[in-house]
């Protein structure tokens, strides 16, 4: 007896769907590096969503699809998840890079007007329009990379106008895009240049103006935990004012210097504690102890041309849940592929390749609040996958300074197609 099914996507050279982990919610420690390959494997969707994941003859004597396409033999895994991402901002800041280069670093560079002001300063100056298309095309590449659900953060306003215009934007952009969005408010990104001489009365605008006027148009609210930003005892009154809002919490923590950023994001009970170069070992276990996941972020490490990274491998053993991101933005991180930040992992973490499919699957789908409908490829769940043209799982991240996505499905529908070897007009196919 067969089933009908919209369509069974067939020959898939190695599936690993990651449904012999659980269901819901994140994974840590020894099952962080779970996930089974199968070979020769095939997916059953209907209405968007999977259906049943298997050996290809079996699930060909299952299922009938109205439509059946061949994978071609790539290697298929879930869609990408990226938890740390900052897509609202106008112009790039390539002068800085090369300042980097030079040798400046961070710090400095934000001393001298560089910096996030900088970018400040160009999200104020670039029309909502404008900003607009901007937004919808890097949210396009993203699907393009992989990335089928993605957390995007305003932060470059730092006034109530232009964070509720950066959030808006962010909105709007997504909207007829296949792409998954959850939209974090971060105005607690820098103290507005307006207030370099009054810190206290930015706070104040922030906790009394900024959170309650854009609580309708952001799932969570970030602060940048650093001295020279938000220290902690401003940090814990924003983080405590946005909670009482109703938003969830994610927060940058312990990148610079070891502020104790991790303590006070399990305090706050935080979804996410992110960055974590600096972290102290207390943060460590109280991650560990916690369900804040540990985002960690080793392109910003790279591209700052800092040596000293996260503790990736301690805080998996300790048994933290543990996610990878890309941290996409202008000025320290400009890329937006989870593939290369899976290569930065496997070499500078020591991180597995089946521990890093999970830090950008299950595990950051589950801080986004996602994990009921996406991050895994469970029946039931939605049918977000990615087509990876590589000779075995084994080999993602070995290669590097290309895309390894051939397909992107989202929501059982081819979105994104980047390889001759699948049929050119699979697009025109699918198209509302």
């Amino acid at each position: 007896m067969t089933e009908n099914v919209d369509i069974l996507y067939r020959r898939a050279g190695e599936l690993v769907s990651l449904a012999d982990g659980p269901v819901h919610g994140g994974v840590r420690g020894a099952a962080l590096g779970c996930a089974g390959v199968q070979h020769d494997g095939a997916i059953a969707v209907r209405d968007g969503q999977v259906v049943a994941t298997g050996p290809d003859a079996e699930m060909a004597r299952r299922f009938v699809g109205e439509d059946e396409l061949d994978l071609a033999g790539y290697v298929v895994v879930p869609g990408f998840v990226d938890c740390h991402t900052h897509p609202a901002f106008g112009a790039t800041r390539e002068q800085e890079f090369a300042l980097r280069c030079g040798g400046a670093d961070y710090v400095e560079i934000s001393r001298q007007g560089g910096g996030i002001l900088s970018s400040v300063r160009s999200l104020r100056a670039t029309a909502e329009l404008d900003l607009r298309d901007l937004v919808y095309g890097r949210l396009s590449r993203f699907l393009a990379l992989g990335t089928t659900s993605v957390e995007v953060k305003s932060g470059y306003g730092l006034t109530t106008a232009d964070e509720q215009k950066s959030l808006e934007v962010l909105r709007d952009a997504a909207v007829g895009l296949p792409l998954t969005t959850s939209r974090t408010f971060l105005g607690a990104h820098e103290v507005a240049p307006e207030y370099r001489d009054d810190p206290q009365g930015y706070l104040r605008l922030v906790i009394d103006e900024m959170l309650p006027a854009c609580r309708e148009l952001a799932d969570s609210c970030d602060v940048f935990v650093e001295e020279h930003v938000f220290g902690i005892d401003a940090s814990r009154r924003i983080g405590e004012a946005a909670s009482a809002l109703g938003y969830r919490l994610r927060l940058h923590v312990d990148e610079l210097t070891p502020l104790g950023g991790a303590e006070l994001a399990v305090e706050l009970g935080a979804a996410s504690a992110d960055h974590l170069a600096k972290v102290s070992e207390n943060g460590v276990r109280l991650l560990a102890e916690s369900d804040t996941t540990a985002v960690l972020l080793p392109g910003t490490i790279f591209f700052l041309r800092k040596h000293e990274h996260a503790p990736a491998r301690r805080l998996i053993d300790a048994g933290a849940l543990v996610a990878l991101a890309t941290d996409f933005n202008p000025g320290s991180c400009y890329t937006q592929s989870l593939s290369m930040i899976v290569t930065l992992a496997r070499l500078v973490y020591g991180m597995t390749v089946a521990e890093c499919l999970n830090a950008v699957t299950r595990n950051p789908a589950a801080s986004l609040g996602l994990s009921d409908e996406r991050g895994t490829l469970h029946p039931g769940k939605a049918a977000d996958f990615v087509a990876l043209d590589l000779p075995s799982f084994e080999a993602w991240g070995y290669a590097f300074g290309d895309n390894p996505v051939a397909m992107t499905v989202k929501d059982g529908k081819p979105v994104a197609l980047n390889s001759a070897e699948i049929d050119p007009d699979l697009m025109e196919r699918f198209a509302e």
